[in-house]
């Protein structure tokens, strides 16, 4: 026989089990309550308080052994395994023999009494068991377990049961969200919402999501960032605000882009670009202490060090550091072309000094900062929604953080001008007519918003998803996402 005919067959006896119990009233699915008075965590963290107590605990089936008159099985529940001890003589001869014909990942409720076997480990006399559901699919075997990552992205649930390291990492994600939350609390921010849905994608450089809106006959947009919104509420009289919550780009896809993600962005009033980065390293060394206790991150074999102040340096500088192209004292825009092509950059459709300047930095400079650094100084063309440097213009007051070679923030003292930012806009309009479809679009009324007047303020956006791969040591974005974007299986 076949594995996948071996499988069917195992499958189908689940079925006639299910039917059998059913025939005789005992449908597992009728159940729609029960109470526990104790998790196997607590049971094996403080045994003490438990040791000979009668509790009732739930979960489910992981392993079964044992023969004749005793049988061992490992229950799982959300925090933990725990064994349960199956005596013939304490549960009844017709009860155990109904237990024994449960499955493995068949949920079961249990009554017993808490002890240590010879061995040492903390287990349950069952003297009550219930079957609370039934599996009728089968689990990883457990030598193997679930190890392929499509199917485990995929079957995000049965990754959970076989893997309980993965659950841990999403145990981080919700304290991240908590004390990020906590943080920005405890400074006067309000946490808003804003739409998800809206007439233009703007605030960021993407290529947004395009849906219909049936009633008003139009299309519309997942938001592609919180940005205008949210420094619309800082026009209308809020100092402080913050948004946690999720955007959308149609964009590729990697170890560290997935089509949607969660952004948190942070606006606050009469603060600048430099406010914005100790708030930064005071974020990162909070969430150090409160998740880790120390300001020190293991992440891919490298220690990364969460400690302010963190480095700062201008783009341009760290071009040239990497590249020995001096791009700071170019002007003409065909001799930045030439030391473009000179280090074998694509230059076709990028012919503006600045986005040469971002080309030079992605390829040469992104991949050797280790360690926490703010580079700072973006060109004006890659930030349309950035003040200008007052010293020099060319350039906004605009920085990002990078650590073990990728972006974990984007923040600059926000352009509040709206002759400059209409100026921008209209620049950005230019280059979306020339095919650049993750150009800014224009935004009359956000000019308008603008024009009402928006005080100087400094704005942050840090992807939250990256976030929590760097706390918990995730190689790829899709092992700190529950349900990651997956292409249907035909």
């Amino acid at each position: 026989m076949s594995e996948v005919e071996n499988l069917n067959e195992v499958r189908r006896v689940r079925h006639e089990k299910l039917k059998k119990y059913q025939e005789t009233g005992s449908n597992p699915f009728d159940h729609v309550k029960f109470n526990v008075t104790a998790k196997a965590e607590t049971l094996q963290s403080d045994f003490e308080k438990y040791e000979n107590q009668t509790v009732t605990v739930a979960g489910r089936i992981m392993s079964k052994r044992g023969q004749g008159k005793v049988a061992f099985y490992d229950l799982q529940d959300s925090t933990a395994r725990v064994q349960l001890f199956l005596k013939k003589d304490i549960l009844g001869e017709e009860s155990y023999l109904d237990v024994k014909t449960f499955d493995i990942g068949d949920h079961v409720g249990v009554t017993g009494e808490v002890f240590k076997t010879k061995m040492g480990e903390v287990s349950i006399r069952a003297k009550e068991v219930t079957l609370l559901s039934k599996s009728l699919q089968i689990l990883p075997e457990k030598f193997h377990g679930l190890k392929d990552p499509d199917l485990r992205y995929r079957q995000r649930y049965v990754d959970l049961i076989m893997n309980p390291e993965v659950k841990n990492v999403f145990r981080v994600r919700s304290q991240i969200q908590r004390y990020v939350r906590d943080f920005y609390d405890n400074r006067g921010y309000m946490e808003v919402e804003t739409p998800v849905l809206s007439t233009l994608a703007g605030g960021a450089s993407a290529r947004p999501f395009i849906t219909h809106h049936n009633t008003l006959d139009i299309p519309m947009y997942l938001r592609i960032a919180l940005e205008l919104p949210l420094k619309r509420l800082i026009v209308g009289g809020f100092d402080r605000v913050y948004e946690m919550s999720r955007v959308f780009r149609n964009e590729g896809m990697d170890s560290t882009h997935n089509p949607e993600f969660t952004l948190l962005e942070s606006y606050e009033a009469y603060a600048d670009y430099e406010d914005v980065m100790q708030l930064v390293e005071d974020l990162y060394g909070y969430l150090g202490d409160k998740i880790l206790g120390k300001q020190v991150v293991e992440y891919q074999g490298q220690e990364i060090s969460l400690k302010a102040p963190f480095k700062r340096a201008r783009m341009v500088d760290l071009v040239k550091e990497y590249t020995g192209v001096d791009f700071d004292v170019v002007t003409d825009r065909e001799e930045a072309i030439r030391l473009a092509k000179g280090l074998h950059l694509e230059v076709e459709g990028h012919e503006s000094i600045g986005v040469l300047i971002e080309e030079a930095f992605d390829a040469f400079v992104e991949d050797h900062l280790v360690q926490p650094t703010f580079v700072t100084h973006h060109p004006v063309e890659i930030s349309p929604l950035a003040k200008k440097d007052r010293e020099d213009p060319r350039y906004t007051q605009r920085f990002e953080l990078f650590i073990s070679g990728a972006e974990y923030a984007n923040a600059f003292s926000e352009l509040n001008d709206p002759i400059d930012q209409k100026e921008r806009f209209t620049a950005q309009v230019a280059m979306k007519d020339a095919g650049d479809e993750e150009a800014h679009p224009y935004d009359a009324d956000f000019i308008n918003a603008l024009e009402v007047g928006l005080p100087p303020t400094g704005g942050l956006g840090i992807g939250i998803d990256r976030l929590v791969m760097l706390f918990t040591n995730q190689a790829s974005i899709r092992d700190v996402i529950l349900f990651p974007t997956m292409k249907p299986i035909e």
